[in-house]
């Protein structure tokens, strides 16, 4: 296939999308021709930003001639169908982690897209962020011996957050193990070698108004020795961005006077209605939708918290600026220039992968094994006992 835009469609234009939106409207490469959306009024936006009509369901959006793969960003509980139908349809597929929310689903839709001989990506996971990759391929070269040993952790308000009934029910995707600890996991795995061989865990569920996971900590063990903890804490009090340099997750410089804005906006809703409708208020297109096309302003690299990584020769902590590299005598950055483009890393692989028939790293064999591990961290904490997730591969490059 020569060179050419990436004709991409769209099934969901809800927060991830929107995530998403500066990159696929500003990335050459992609040219956005479809999109679909149950809500009439993210459709109607789509069509004020790119002058395109929404197409009426996922199945017509999949026949839509245009539409040379689709970016699928619904919720999680219809992925796997979605990804199954895409392929029987020839459409390249990206797919919102958590890929899927049983291993039986996510192998489903790598036999669905193999048969098809279509490309399967998923993400965006932090896994995909510049530091990140810098850090695995320095971890790559030897330079500083094996990797012994990572710690990684996050604190945020991810679960008071206006979210729909089926975000707060595990069963359903909800919780931060399946949104939240795909990032992490995914991380890890890159700079730990990928084959986890033993999960021991604890959840935290302490908010019986939300009645879901809000927390983990968790303790991988890895083929070859490594090891790894990692804790997420969703509940809204300290903000670890403040170990960040003041940078957010998504790159931007941090404001800190809206501290506990997300628990403030929860209480103006008093039933899961009310939180529902406040969720959809401020999607795409709603009344309270205040995003843009426009790239953000002096962003730094995206990042999902403090990480270090214990070499035998050094101590590599990804940043937004670049990889720290505390050595046996000297301390240097390993500095990255700030990013022209948000989240290019996830264009890079996909089109790469579509046009130039590149390895994928972030394929579905890759996120099957992340979502073993989000698996085994609950049921080690619902049994108290150490898991060994199946279906454990090392990175592909």
């Amino acid at each position: 296939m020569t060179s050419s835009k990436l004709r991409l469609g769209v099934a969901g234009l809800g927060r991830a999308f929107t995530l998403m939106l500066p990159t696929l409207a500003n990335d050459t490469r992609i040219q956005l021709v479809a999109a679909t959306d149950p809500q009439p009024f993210a459709c109607a936006q789509f069509e004020r930003d790119f002058g395109i009509a929404c197409d009426p369901n996922f199945e017509a959006l999949c026949a839509n001639p245009k539409v040379q793969a689709i970016y699928i960003a619904t919720p999680h509980q219809l992925h796997a169908a979605q990804v199954e139908m895409a392929a029987a349809h020839g459409k390249h597929v990206m797919v919102e982690k958590p890929m899927a929310l049983t291993l039986d689903e996510c192998t489903r839709m790598i036999e669905a897209t193999a048969r098809a001989g279509v490309v399967l990506m998923v993400g965006h996971s932090h896994s995909f962020n510049a530091p990140i990759l810098k850090a695995h391929q320095l971890i790559q070269s030897g330079a500083f011996g094996r990797v012994r040993m990572i710690h990684a952790l996050n604190y945020t308000d991810f679960l008071y957050r206006p979210r729909r009934p089926e975000e707060l029910d595990t069963r359903a995707g909800g919780g931060v193990i399946f949104s939240q600890a795909a990032h992490q996991i995914d991380i890890v795995r890159l700079l730990g070698g990928g084959c986890v061989n033993s999960v021991m865990a604890h959840t935290g569920a302490w908010d019986a108004a939300r009645p879901t996971e809000g927390a983990y900590s968790a303790l991988l063990g890895f083929e070859g020795g490594a090891f790894a903890s990692m804790s997420y804490n969703g509940y809204g009090h300290f903000d670890s961005d403040r170990w960040m340099d003041g940078i957010g997750e998504l790159g931007q410089t941090k404001n800190w006077a809206e501290h506990g804005i997300a628990r403030k906006r929860l209480m103006n809703a008093s039933t899961a209605s009310d939180e529902a409708t406040l969720k959809a208020s401020r999607n795409y297109g709603a009344a309270q939708w205040s995003g843009s096309l426009a790239l953000p302003p002096n962003a730094q690299h995206q990042h999902f918290g403090p990480i270090i990584v214990s070499c035998d020769h050094a101590d590599l902590r990804p940043t937004p600026q670049g990889v720290w590299i505390d050595g046996n005598f000297d301390v240097k950055l390993d500095a990255l220039e700030p990013p022209p483009l948000p989240r290019s890393e996830v264009i890079d692989e996909l089109y790469n992968a579509i046009v130039h028939s590149k390895p994928v790293l972030h394929s579905g064999i890759w996120a099957r094994a992340t979502t073993a591990v989000s698996l085994a961290i609950l049921n080690s904490a619902q049994s108290g006992q150490i898991q060994i997730p199946t279906h454990q591969m090392p990175p592909a490059y």
